[in-house]
């Protein structure tokens, strides 16, 4: 088995590095087979100035996800998109020079076993994993798994999470902590809810590594006011909302890059 006290992998180094220059992190995400040649969203995504990329492996009973996402992934599974055919186009796009992040559901895991699956990321150039359905208390095996493929498990924190429990997740996390702002599904909220703050200060009282605070970061505005908390942010439904409206990579490196401008500028402000 890995030892937990192990040094930091890919994922965290780059996340590390880039937040030691005062850079405040960005991951949008996409669900990988929503469109014909939907590996172009990556390229933009790393051209508007995202720090890693989180990939969404559609899952039919998404539980965690709102009602935009689930949209994307009934989309891409509708057009025949499966982890090896996703995984399989990755092989155009090597040379990215940001860290992809896979995240799905459990089932897609067993399904495969931990072993193979994780395998599979790997060969596919994918160096992190998040599988929000899979509690702290049983991510101990494919932690561990994950880790000797060279894949870091990502865990999630909540505005809920016990004490105990936080510094738990905190250890056992790899790469960075996931902060959900709010209880509920993801999804476009109008503004940053009350409860990251508490959340944020929270991990950060308990672990050095980085905090990306997701679930309704949507506007500038929102992702300018969450980098006064966390490291960063994680972009979903308000890029998928985008993309199900039509927009190409060209649209969405315009808007992420106007996400990239806000973060820079909260980072530029006096302390």
């Amino acid at each position: 088995m890995t030892n937990p006290t192990l040094a930091a992998g890919a994922v965290e180094r780059h996340l590390r590095a880039r937040r030691a220059t005062g850079r405040g992190l960005l991951m949008p995400y996409v669900t990988g087979g929503i469109t014909p040649g939907w590996t172009g969203y990556l390229r933009a995504f790393a051209d508007a100035g995202a720090d890693a990329i989180e990939l969404g492996l559609p899952f039919s009973d998404p539980t965690l996800d709102g009602a935009t996402i689930q949209q994307a992934s009934d989309a891409a599974l509708a057009r025949g998109a499966s982890t090896r055919r996703i995984l399989a186009d990755l092989a155009e796009v090597r040379d990215l020079g940001v860290p992809l992040v896979a995240s799905t559901y459990y089932n897609l895991v067993l399904n495969d076993g931990p072993e193979a699956f994780c395998a599979a990321l790997r060969r596919a150039g994918v160096s992190g994993l998040i599988v929000p359905d899979l509690p702290v208390h049983e991510a101990d095996e494919l932690t561990d798994v994950a880790a000797d493929a060279g894949i870091e498990l990502a865990l999630l924190a909540s505005p809920t999470t016990p004490r105990p429990r936080l510094a738990r997740i905190c250890e056992r996390s790899r790469g960075f902590v996931y902060a959900v702002s709010l209880m509920g599904t993801t999804g476009e909220r109008a503004a940053l809810a009350a409860s990251a703050a508490g959340l944020t200060a929270r991990i950060r009282h308990v672990s050095d590594r980085p905090v990306l605070l997701g679930f309704g970061i949507s506007t500038p505005d929102q992702a300018r006011e969450a980098r006064r908390h966390a490291d960063g942010v994680v972009v979903g439904a308000a890029v998928m909302r985008r993309v199900l409206d039509g927009a190409g990579p060209d649209d969405l490196r315009a808007f992420l890059t106007s996400l990239r401008q806000a973060l820079d500028q909260e980072c530029d402000r006096p302390r």
